[in-house]
């Protein structure tokens, strides 16, 4: 992991540097120890060094969520539309999780960079030629989104921390629990969640193919 010791620069500064720097900052320690300042100290260089290249700390954000989207999976257009939305979406998981102060900037920004537009064209135009309405497509882009980001804020604020620790939290949540009641949540505990295996990120690729088999059915009908 990337911390925020100085880098021993070896270049001349630029937008791209500066970004991938802000990032790394962001990636370590949070996005509230993203500024100007703290970018230019990683850097090994003055703060004001900075505003050559980026207009303010909102221009470089605009840059990092840029950076973001261009690590997704840009969907091939004409290719199989429902192996690339769910292609695309898994990428973007893995990504977010490696930059999880991401989460929720992704679709914040006003000034949207090139890479964030071409990606955006490239899910419609796979979309649309996939045979897709443009209402279903805007339909399709809206829920799948939705999967994905919002998957990304339960997985990441989970309160524990693989099957050992939910384990340990299941049973001091069922030890608590009178006899007689709440059923069916432990009916799912004890069937389902502390089975020897059950990972809750798994239930994203689940929720994924039942979202694109529902916009298939949804494109073939008259």
């Amino acid at each position: 992991m990337t911390d925020s010791r100085k880098i021993h620069r070896g270049s001349a500064l630029g937008r791209d540097e500066i970004v991938r720097s802000a990032m790394d900052l962001a990636d370590s320690q949070g996005l509230r120890a993203v500024s100007m300042r703290g970018v230019a100290t990683r850097l090994g260089v003055e703060a004001m060094s900075l505003y050559h290249h980026v207009k303010n700390k909102e221009d470089m954000l605009d840059g990092m969520v840029d950076e973001v989207f261009s690590e997704f999976h840009a969907p091939r257009i004409g290719a199989d539309w429902q192996s690339e939305m769910r292609l695309r979406s898994q990428s973007a998981r893995g990504v977010l999780k490696k930059h999880p102060w991401a989460v929720g900037l992704m679709d914040s920004r006003r000034n949207a960079g090139f890479a964030t537009l071409q990606h955006h064209d490239a899910v419609i135009g796979c979309l649309r030629e996939g045979g897709l309405s443009l209402e279903l497509t805007g339909h399709a882009f809206a829920v799948l989104d939705a999967h994905l980001y919002g998957f990304l804020i339960q997985e990441l604020s989970l309160a524990f921390d693989g099957e050992p620790d939910l384990a340990e939290l299941g049973e001091t949540i069922l030890a608590s629990i009178p006899d007689g009641v709440l059923p069916y949540f432990k009916e799912f505990a004890l069937g389902r969640a502390l089975r020897p295996g059950y990972d809750f990120g798994d239930e994203f690729d689940v929720g994924l193919d039942l979202i694109i088999a529902g916009l298939a059915a949804r494109a073939t009908e008259k």
